[in-house]
């Protein structure tokens, strides 16, 4: 069912309804908008954050872990009082003090090839935030197959890195860019991380799903975002489709 703009939504959302490209209609699309988040950790929190106060209707959390004090320096949705409770749980409560008005469905427990199709099949785009390539690819694969918007991205030291596949195209997607996941696996908890990295990558990542959400042509597809934290530099890296993709992202 249809969500329409009352005058209390009007009031709440009235700085992103005087933008052009926005507007009321677009805002419409935001509170109509179904986004799954995949992982609670430095990117989901600030994903998370914004989707909720921007206004999208309908938000899905999937995460298995419990809050960790390690977690604090980048997991911004989380106090000390929160330590040794589940994510999703301490996620929720804080989201629904932002915007009470959401739908927010939480999923405590990891995506696997037996449950990603229910997890993922009622929500419009996912957010992968996750830190392990066996995941990214069972989501990756999901996506590409049943024909849905994904936007990923990883972290590690002072680096990250953002993707957008909009599988309703023909495109490339996580494979071609990665066909098999590496000997060594890079993440926050082998090598570390700056904690503003995940704050900026997170922010990248509920910009460029607000932006799908409202249509905007020249929202980033099929290609990587690097940010450079060092040298405060981004780059833009094309993906090509890789005729030996599992995908079969070519044909």
């Amino acid at each position: 069912m249809s969500i329409d703009i009352n005058l209390n939504d009007y009031k709440r959302f009235e700085k992103q309804i005087s933008l052009k490209k926005i507007g009321i209609s677009g805002q419409k699309r935001i509170l109509n908008a179904k986004v799954l988040i995949i992982g609670v950790g430095g990117l989901g929190c600030p994903v998370l954050t914004y989707l909720a106060a921007s206004g999208v209707g309908t938000i899905g959390i999937v995460d298995f872990d419990k809050v960790e004090i390690s977690n604090l320096n980048r997991q911004t949705l989380f106090v000390i009082k929160d330590v040794g409770k589940f994510k999703v749980n301490q996620a929720k409560e804080k989201i629904i003090k932002i915007n009470k008005k959401i739908r927010i469905k939480t999923y405590n427990r990891k995506v696997n090839s037996n449950n990603v199709k229910s997890l993922l099949k009622d929500f419009d785009i996912i957010c992968d935030g996750t830190d392990n390539f066996e995941t990214r690819y069972i989501i990756n694969d999901y996506c590409k197959k049943m024909k849905k918007i994904l936007v990923s991205a990883a972290i590690s030291k002072f680096e990250g890195h953002l993707f957008k596949f909009n599988f309703k195209k023909k495109g490339s997607c996580y494979r071609c860019f990665m066909p098999e996941k590496p000997l060594m696996q890079n993440n926050c908890q082998s090598e570390g991380i700056f904690a503003p990295v995940a704050g900026v990558l997170g922010s990248l990542q509920a910009s460029e799903t607000l932006k799908t959400i409202l249509n905007f042509k020249h929202s980033f597809k099929n290609e990587m975002i690097i940010f450079d934290s060092i040298n405060t530099k981004f780059r833009n890296i094309k993906l090509t489709q890789n005729p030996k993709c599992k995908n079969r992202c070519t044909k």
